[in-house]
């Protein structure tokens, strides 16, 4: 599939489940690890901040009391309307523009501080993605990156990316730490720490957000049965086959500064 093609599935499919990722799921507005995020970001009066693939609008709800101004941002309209009717009366210092993360609609070096969280594996190109984010940021600016982290098995990040891509074929591919790394290095920005988080998640209620059909449901469990044990490391599954079936989510935790 091109990055067009693929780019329109999750507008599409982000657009028709935006009530589910703006409500007050756990995963995304009360989540165990904002408050590293926050630390990580370390923001300040004054700043500008731009959130990128802000779904729901939780990570720039929790910006917003510390900082001038958040631009959130979007490319799928459903998605950006819920986000500005769930965060419209709490988060005044919150804006909503609508663009694509790999061709950012802004002027070089707009802000001082850049986030995305848990949408990194969606983007067709994230070398340009992450290019995009170094143009914006201001020299001395922080990116703070969240996303799925693969394992770095190669065998095992295969298995995962079917995974998530049976539950939500827009989907494209997580990376490894060092992958992210990597591709912030090549842009111009320094990264300065990385850690891993894990939040216990059930399976049923994880595929029903993205309104998995019953015999989509199955195929998910029947993974989790045959899943390979390196996988089975990596995700920490329990009672597969069962209505309780459940996994880790592996997330990334990654900030980086563009040199002043």
């Amino acid at each position: 599939m091109s990055a067009p093609d693929r780019n329109a599935l999750s507008q599409q499919r982000f657009s028709r489940f935006a009530a589910n990722y703006s409500g007050t799921d756990e995963v995304f507005f009360h989540a165990p690890e904002m408050p590293h995020l926050l630390q990580l970001a370390d923001p300040q009066p004054g700043w500008r901040v731009l959130d990128i693939a802000t779904g729901g609008g939780a990570t720039a709800l929790a910006l917003a009391p510390h900082v001038a101004r958040v631009i959130a941002l979007d490319h799928a309209p459903g998605m950006l309307a819920a986000a500005r009717a769930r965060l419209a009366q709490h988060a005044p210092a919150v804006v909503f523009a609508g663009g694509d993360a790999e061709a950012l609609p802004f002027p070089d070096a707009s802000f001082d501080c850049v986030t995305c969280r848990i949408a990194a594996h969606h983007f067709p190109q994230p070398a340009r993605f992450v290019d995009e984010v170094a143009r914006c940021l201001r020299p001395g600016g922080v990116f703070v990156l969240q996303d799925l982290a693969a394992p770095e098995d190669a065998r095992a990040a295969a298995w995962c990316d079917a995974f998530e891509r049976l539950r939500d074929p827009s989907h494209v591919h997580m990376l490894a730490g060092y992958e992210w790394e990597g591709l912030c290095l090549n842009s111009g920005l320094h990264p300065q720490s990385s850690a891993i988080h894990r939040y216990a998640a059930r399976l049923l209620p994880w595929a029903e957000r993205q309104g998995c059909a019953p015999g989509v449901i199955e195929r998910l469990q029947l993974l989790l049965l045959q899943a390979p044990p390196a996988v089975r490391a990596w995700l920490n599954i329990c009672c597969a086959g069962s209505p309780d079936a459940g996994f880790d989510h592996v997330y990334l935790l990654l900030r980086a500064v563009r040199p002043a």
